[in-house]
């Protein structure tokens, strides 16, 4: 074999070896350790600055909703109160009633008594807000009223309409204490019956 038949080694040139990277010159060089433990300290002050911050604002928070839940059962406490001195007087001429000595008071003054009281604890709640629901001749309402019999009627324009009431209900605003509970009239005519 003649030295030209040979494999020779080519050299296989790499473009990018040797050539400096692309932005090199205006990268800087690398931060010498120094810089970057400066740099380092810098973010661990300002996690524990946020750090430091976060419970502040926790710790205000859990202030503020304790404040508002005393606030809040301290309004209650105070309306209970209220609500507590403006029944005092029907609860006074109550227990003036049971002082009343039965051998020597008519009846009369007995039920004049107890009707004062209850006059007295009535006016007292209404002007809370407290509705008596519940009237005869007013229309059957469902939401309202819980029908405890039915009652035949040959008029057709009672048909509906509550004929007595068992047991007042109650509203106070908007909210339904208690359903009345009444009896309704259900129109029968002739022919039906």
């Amino acid at each position: 074999m003649s030295p030209q038949d040979e494999p020779q080694e080519i050299p296989i040139e790499d473009p990018d070896a040797g050539a400096a990277p692309e932005g090199a010159g205006s990268l800087p060089e690398e931060a010498p350790g120094e810089e970057r433990a400066v740099a380092t300290e810098d973010v661990e002050q300002e996690l524990e600055a946020l750090q430091d911050r976060y419970l502040r604002l926790q710790a205000e928070f859990d202030n503020y909703r304790k404040r508002e839940a005393r606030e809040r059962s301290a309004a209650w406490a105070r309306a209970k109160a209220d609500l507590a001195q403006k029944l005092l007087g029907a609860l006074d001429d109550l227990q003036r009633v049971t002082n009343l000595d039965p051998g020597s008071s008519p009846a009369s003054v007995l039920i004049d008594g107890v009707s004062l009281v209850e006059r007295k604890l009535a006016g007292a709640l209404e002007r809370e807000g407290l509705k008596r629901i519940g009237e005869i001749g007013e229309p059957f309402d469902p939401h309202r009223h819980e029908a405890i019999s039915i009652l035949p009627t040959a008029s057709p324009d009672l048909d509906g309409t509550v004929a007595a009431v068992a047991i007042p209900g109650y509203e106070f605003g908007s909210q339904l204490l208690r359903p009345a509970q009444v009896q309704v009239f259900e129109y029968r005519s002739a022919d039906r019956s």
